[in-house]
């Protein structure tokens, strides 16, 4: 192929996917027009720490934690502490893409109650499988697990750099951790298999976890880089 006919090609090509974009109207961190009808919020909005506040605090923290190029950021040793929304939550769908550095672990953690003091409470497990020590302690500590109580089943994950897809979807007692489209755990809390798994876990003297309650989520400072983007949550039913 001429060099001609190939320069073209590629204009072509890039305007295609520049048009396939536009057509989708899909964006970072923005709702589609179905999604709004369908009743999806934004818990992120691109630009700042709106909507979210450090734990233990009514502010967000003043270090750490930035918007960063369409993402929620967490620098390396950046401080900050953990962040968690304003709001709260009890039976909900959510979304988030998220990507972890290079031998880092972080966590979206849920059920958290900040009476006790500690950011204790279920924890979507974030972190590099590949060269991160926890992970090899085994899948209980593996991406999508719910963190040191049980594993995720056949988890598609993507490796430390690259952007993954994460869904937690509750309701009442039933619990479903997804990854990249794959639903990856199920658990019921209440049930023996839960109470088994938190007995064998750092957990078994946490009164408060393994029970349901309204929450917010929160963004676990493990001290390493993780990025976040594209927060999405819908409330369902009881």
């Amino acid at each position: 192929m001429n060099p001609g006919r190939l320069s073209i090609l590629l204009r072509r090509l890039a305007l295609a996917v520049t048009l396939s974009t536009l057509a989708s109207g899909v964006e970072p961190n923005q709702l589609t027009p179905e999604e709004q009808r369908n009743g999806w919020i934004l818990l992120f909005n691109g630009h700042d720490l709106t909507g979210w506040r450090s734990f233990g605090k009514p502010e967000a923290p003043k270090a750490g934690w930035s918007a960063e190029n369409g993402w929620l950021h967490h620098a390396a040793k950046g401080g900050g502490g953990d962040l968690i929304t304003t709001q709260t939550f009890t039976n909900f769908d959510l979304v988030f893409d998220w990507r972890i550095a290079p031998g880092g672990n972080s966590g979206l953690k849920y059920f958290i109650d900040e009476r006790r003091g500690a950011p204790i409470g279920h924890e979507y497990q974030l972190i590099d499988d590949a060269a991160h020590p926890d992970a090899k302690v085994g899948p209980k500590r593996q991406t999508a697990a719910l963190y040191d109580a049980l594993p995720p089943v056949g988890a598609p994950v993507r490796p430390a750099g690259e952007t993954n897809t994460s869904r937690i979807r509750i309701r009442g007692p039933e619990v479903e951790h997804w990854l990249n489209g794959v639903r990856v755990l199920g658990y019921t809390v209440g049930s023996p298999e839960l109470a088994a798994a938190k007995a064998a876990s750092k957990f078994k003297d946490e009164a408060k976890w393994g029970t349901v309650f309204a929450t917010p989520l929160l963004l676990q400072d493990h001290g390493d880089a993780v990025w976040f983007q594209n927060l999405k949550l819908r409330v369902l039913g009881p």
